[in-house]
């Protein structure tokens, strides 16, 4: 079975000792469970600590942000070097949030993207239009456009080495997420522009996942759709109970998914 994706971002929560509890809690729950990619993606202060307690468990690390150069007089960047060091296997790249508070545009993601792959970290590269966007049409010209940017210079087998996280910026922290019809909708949209770029082949194996106030009761309908691979959880994985169960879910929708014939 292919395992669905699984990523929860703490984001600016938890310290040491609280993301220490969390990530104990989330591992012990499910130390049984081998049919998903397990993602945490804590801040970078509770990185080393969260890698103890989960190496060698079926749960991988991940850092929420990464700098497009492994050393330099950048004051406060944490490099890929530093973020493989602290046992990260991915790295979130150009979140919503970076994007819009802290203006980071597509050319730096598109820096952050390649020194991902150059040093062997796996970038989940986030996408999405705000909700001005989507009511006066311009998603697609968005997305499209984002894509372009953020991918440029990329090769269909760097493609193969990413993540996109399709992230509709309205849906993001509000407790309102698209449907599991408009996140299909979308991820099929993202899918055909890799295949006109870069080929069927590598667009029938790009990774595409969904994010936005992903919770228990939405996860089954969005994971059952074809084209969507996984799920970025926010807020609900901060809570194991609610983290543990999206989990769950996912693994059950998967298993019906693949029974369909489409």
């Amino acid at each position: 079975m292919k395992k669905p994706i699984i990523a929860g971002n703490w984001k600016m929560h938890n310290t040491i000792s609280e993301s220490i509890s969390l990530s104990k809690e989330i591992s012990e729950s499910l130390k049984e469970v081998e049919d998903a990619l397990i993602i945490l993606i804590p801040p970078f202060t509770s990185l080393y600590e969260v890698e103890k307690i989960i190496l060698n468990r079926n749960i991988k690390l991940g850092a929420q942000d990464v700098f497009c150069y492994e050393w330099g007089p950048f004051t406060g960047e944490i490099s890929p070097l530093m973020i493989k060091d602290a046992g990260c296997e991915f790295s979130i790249v150009g979140h919503s949030e970076r994007r819009t508070i802290l203006k980071e545009d597509d050319d730096l993601v598109n820096k952050k993207i390649i020194s991902c792959i150059r040093n062997n970290l796996i970038p989940i590269v986030c996408i999405g239009e705000t909700l001005e966007e989507r009511e006066k049409g311009l998603l697609y010209e968005k997305i499209e456009c984002q894509i372009e940017d953020s991918l440029k210079n990329l090769t269909g087998e760097d493609i193969q080495k990413i993540i996109i996280a399709y992230e509709p910026i309205w849906a993001i922290g509000t407790g309102v997420n698209a449907t599991p019809e408009q996140a299909e909708e979308m991820h099929l949209f993202i899918r055909k522009n890799l295949e006109k770029r870069y080929g069927n082949e590598t667009s029938s194996c790009a990774i595409i996942i969904y994010g936005g106030s992903v919770k228990e009761d939405n996860i089954y309908p969005l994971i059952i759709q074809k084209d969507v691979d996984g799920v970025l959880v926010g807020g609900a994985s901060l809570k194991s109970n609610s983290f543990c169960e999206i989990v769950r879910k996912a693994i059950e929708a998967q298993r019906e998914k693949e029974g369909k014939t489409w």
